[in-house]
């Protein structure tokens, strides 16, 4: 009996109770949660991809991020260098322009203008008087010569005579002003052609040696009149140096002095652009930019 005890104690197939046996490893997490098999399962898989999609996205995207972030660094260290070379030299250019264009400043208007010139009607209104002054001492002469020959009485010669020397006194300048202010044909004539030399003197001062007009060209940007095709001959000829020879006639002069204001409105906003440039260049602590050009020798 002891025999069949020790038989039942040790056989496990005849033991009534549960025996602990060595457990199988722990089932393991479905990559899907469609492949769960359990409702456990499913929200452990659930779980599983919450934590990892983060994960991933942020190891995905940290090189791109970091590469923008180094192209940004390196392109804000260029671009403060790029800005200032270019402000650099358009205040270059724009200190040229003032430097080439500054004698514009001298301009005298009213020389220019010539607003006492002699119209056309005072001209036709002198050669009117000059003509019958004319007629006037040559009837009288003939008047004169006529009794001397004896086809006249010699009372009409002598008063042709005594009315050719009143005539030709009327004639001289200083006793012709006493009785009329109007100014006679050669007045006139010799004022024009003073006005004419004094604008061509003028001129010829502006123009300087290297002229003038044509290296206010380039201000064109500034002041769109600059480019009208009325100014080429001016520009052509300012830029050979012989433009003040040419201002024969008024019409010339004008024409100049148009320019001349155009060239002038031009030079203000360029000044204007450059002082702008300079007070921008001095705010970003830009010293080679915004330093003073040296006076010209």
């Amino acid at each position: 009996m002891a025999e069949n005890t020790a038989i039942d104690k040790t056989d496990p197939a005849n033991a009534s109770g549960a025996v602990l046996r060595p457990g199988r490893a722990a089932d393991p997490v479905p990559a899907t949660p469609e492949s769960a098999l359990n409702a456990a399962q499913r929200t452990a898989a659930l779980q599983a991809d919450d934590d990892q999609g983060p994960n991933a996205e942020s190891g995905s995207e940290q090189p791109g991020a970091q590469e923008s972030q180094d192209r940004t660094a390196e392109t804000g260290s260029e671009n403060p260098d790029i800005e200032q070379a270019l402000a650099e030299s358009r205040q270059r250019k724009l200190r040229l322009m003032l430097r080439q264009c500054d004698r514009v400043l001298l301009m005298d208007f009213n020389l220019l203008a010539m607003s006492d010139w002699p119209d056309n009607y005072q001209i036709a209104a002198a050669r009117r008087s000059r003509d019958l002054w004319i007629f006037s001492a040559l009837l009288a002469a003939t008047f004169f010569l006529s009794g001397l020959t004896g086809f006249v009485p010699a009372w009409v010669a002598g008063g042709g005579f005594g009315a050719f020397v009143i005539i030709l006194l009327l004639g001289v300048p200083f006793i012709r002003r006493i009785y009329t202010s109007s100014p006679s044909y050669m007045d006139l004539i010799i004022r024009r052609q003073r006005m004419l030399r004094d604008a061509r003197k003028h001129a010829a001062h502006l123009e300087g040696k290297d002229g003038l007009i044509w290296q206010c060209a380039r201000m064109a940007e500034y002041n769109p009149t600059l480019r009208h095709t009325r100014f080429s001959e001016l520009l052509r000829l300012s830029e050979q140096r012989v433009l003040p020879r040419y201002l024969t006639r008024r019409e010339h002069v004008r024409l100049y002095l148009i320019y001349l204001l155009e060239a002038e409105k031009a030079y203000g906003k360029v000044q204007q652009a450059f002082f702008d440039g300079n007070q921008d260049a001095i705010d970003r602590g830009w010293q080679a930019v915004a330093a003073v050009p040296e006076d010209r020798a």
